[in-house]
């Protein structure tokens, strides 16, 4: 497993001269590595994985904490929710991991990401099989992903959950996450028999303060809307969950290349409906087929798998659109239909772009031009109201901070009340507002400091 590495300011030299205004120096520090993460300069989280093109890096959250994974639940290790793990796994092996949790008075959520290397030989039934069980050994669910027909190694995510109101699992104490990596036999090179990298996000829904209806709404709008127009807006996509760059409705342009993910969030209120196309421009090489090129998935705020669509390529422009997904309502978790379920509370939505790599074997590297289409339509209604706060503040509400940072396109998995992130927010503000913004608070604080040294010099006794 690859460790984050530390970063020093001045590339890690302990050699310069000490600064005159200490306090200033350390600001500007803190700010310009907000800055420089913001624009993709600094490492923060990586792992050589499937995530950007050329094999570059799938952005883990920042202050992933490494954990083992157990052959056995008498080893396993435990995770807390709201807290995020950076973990492995190799070729068929199955891990543990332990939760602690109450009664019947929260739902717990742990969904978990698989990223292999981008050299990796995968196979469409490649992936990954989740599942969550009680200390008897009973399970609470079942969930898996796979590579799928584009036979690209790219970042998979499956949900393991323990939920209220069931027969089974209701009980406080021990539960388990068990972890299966899925390859086919006799598929790989080494980047495939070797470990693959993990992410688990665990975190808990408090129960509603009143009881509602148990019964998923039957009717909703299922017709597609027209299609959104007018001239597209820059905005690159962020290669994790952690960096997913903000968005809002409307029409938004970027590139993408082979083997390339890219994330992006949106938020969506109670009572909203989210609608969802990708469009991958044409080529300039003829003939040829990719099967499975244009991959577009959405998750939920837990990153659970909500609905996706896959397109083959023919180097003419193609478009993947999600099916009309219902309003967001908390008694959503009680339909059948996966897509239905998974759009169960407000919060951001995650829309992941995939383009398999195959694609550059016949018509070329790229990059590719790709145009999102975002519609979030219908009227916001307050929420059920929780009894409790969730492990991740906020994370079941859309805030007047998260709109804004989906309009200014920042990166992160919470803005709203989060100094760290508001920092990192600068990235959808562009690199030379932000050195402004920097060079700004270096002088504030440097002429504060100075006229601190005057203040303290007028107060000294003359000989």
């Amino acid at each position: 497993m690859m460790r984050r590495t530390a970063w020093r300011w001045a590339g890690g030299h302990r050699s310069l001269r000490r600064p005159r205004c200490p306090r200033a120096a350390a600001v500007l520090a803190v700010v310009a590595g907000a800055v420089l993460c913001a624009a993709g300069v600094l490492p923060s989280g990586s792992a050589v994985a499937a995530g950007t093109p050329g094999g570059s890096a799938y952005d883990f959250a920042h202050g992933d904490r490494d954990v083992a994974g157990a052959r056995s639940t008498t080893d396993a290790a435990p995770l807390e929710p709201g807290r995020t793990y950076r973990s492995s796994i190799t070729q068929g092996a199955k891990l543990s991991y332990r939760l602690e949790l109450d009664d019947v008075t929260t739902t717990a959520y742990v969904p978990v990401t698989l990223v292999p290397p981008a050299n990796a030989t995968v196979t469409a039934s490649d992936g990954i099989r989740v599942s969550l069980q009680d200390a008897d050994g009973a399970p609470c669910s079942y969930a898996s992903a796979r590579i799928g027909a584009g036979l690209s190694p790219r970042p998979v995510t499956a949900l393991g959950m323990r939920e209220t109101g069931k027969t089974l699992c209701q009980k406080p104490g021990s539960y388990y996450l068990l972890v299966e990596r899925l390859d086919a036999t006799g598929s790989g090179n080494a980047a495939s028999s070797g470990a693959w990298d993990l992410e688990l996000a665990p975190v808990v829904e408090p129960r509603p303060e009143k009881a509602g209806a148990t019964e998923a709404p039957e009717v909703w709008n299922s017709a597609s809307p027209e299609a959104l127009a007018g001239e597209p807006e820059r905005r690159g996509g962020g290669a994790g969950f952690a960096t997913a760059r903000g968005l809002e409705q409307g029409v938004w342009q970027t590139g993408i290349e082979p083997g390339q993910t890219l994330f992006y969030k949106v938020p969506v209120d109670w009572g909203q409906q989210l609608y969802a196309t990708a469009e991958l421009g044409s080529s300039s090489s003829d003939g040829g087929y990719v099967n499975g090129a244009l991959d577009l998935a959405v998750h939920n705020p837990v990153r659970g798998h909500v609905d996706d669509v896959a397109r083959g390529y023919t180097g003419s422009q193609t478009t993947a659109t999600i099916s009309p997904l219902p309003p967001v309502e908390y008694r959503n978790r009680y339909a059948v239909a996966e897509d239905v379920r998974g759009m169960r509370f407000a919060g951001f939505y995650y829309l992941v772009v995939h383009l398999s790599a195959k694609t550059a074997d016949t018509f070329g590297k790229g990059p590719y031009g790709l145009t999102l289409r975002v519609r979030v339509s219908g009227s916001a209604h307050p929420g059920p109201g929780y009894a409790g706060r969730a492990a991740q503040h906020k994370l079941f509400e859309v805030t007047r901070q998260d709109r804004q940072a989906a309009a200014a396109g920042a990166a992160g998995e919470s803005v709203g009340g989060d100094p760290a992130m508001k920092a990192v927010a600068v990235a959808g503000l562009g690199t030379g507002t932000a050195l402004l913004i920097l060079l700004g608070v270096w002088a504030v604080v440097a002429r504060r400091r100075a006229g601190a040294q005057i203040r303290v010099s007028a107060q000294k006794p003359t000989a």
